[in-house]
């Protein structure tokens, strides 16, 4: 399944991430993909905020794993952008954050997708200004496996109010 949004603010991003947070289940992994500034930290802020999340959200871009266990499910919020080889990421035994028990948010996970489980979502963030003026976002929601399958109702429901389409 394919959906296409449209966020025009930062906080709509987070909104749409909000709206997002209640379809997510033990084990859900999402990959984030877009070019740098494209809102991919501020939809994980969304996310962490719907599932109830109460540590800050920043950015894991120089830490590579940051962890918000406070919420409904933890979250394990990982940036690949500065590993350089395959191996790097399979060091991070990502399969081993919280134990396997938490939602896995792979920013730049487009680089390691082949590692990751069938059952994923790709979310593809890109500007709409590249000047950097507007802050609308243009969000391509790509569906993998039988979990989301069983989903594809309620998530094109859930992000409805951001224009979803196939």
């Amino acid at each position: 399944m394919d959906l296409a949004v449209r966020t025009t603010t930062a906080e709509e991003t987070r909104a749409l991430g909000t709206a997002l947070a209640p379809l997510l289940r033990l084990h859900d992994v999402i990959l984030l993909t877009g070019e740098l500034g494209a809102g991919k930290t501020t939809l994980v802020q969304g996310i962490a905020r719907g599932l109830g999340a109460q540590e800050h959200v920043a950015s894991p871009t120089f830490t590579l794993v940051r962890e918000y266990v406070s919420g409904r499910i933890p979250i394990a919020h990982v940036d690949v952008y500065r590993l350089d080889r395959v191996q790097e990421v399979v060091d991070l035994a990502l399969d081993e954050l919280e134990d396997g028990d938490c939602i896995l948010i792979v920013e730049w996970g487009d680089a390691v997708e082949e590692l990751l489980p069938e059952d994923h979502l790709v979310v593809e963030m890109v500007t709409t200004d590249p000047a950097g003026f507007d802050d609308t976002r243009a969000i391509s929601v790509h569906a993998e496996g039988a979990g989301w399958d069983e989903r594809a109702d309620e998530l094109a429901r859930a992000l409805g109010p951001w224009g979803a389409s196939p």
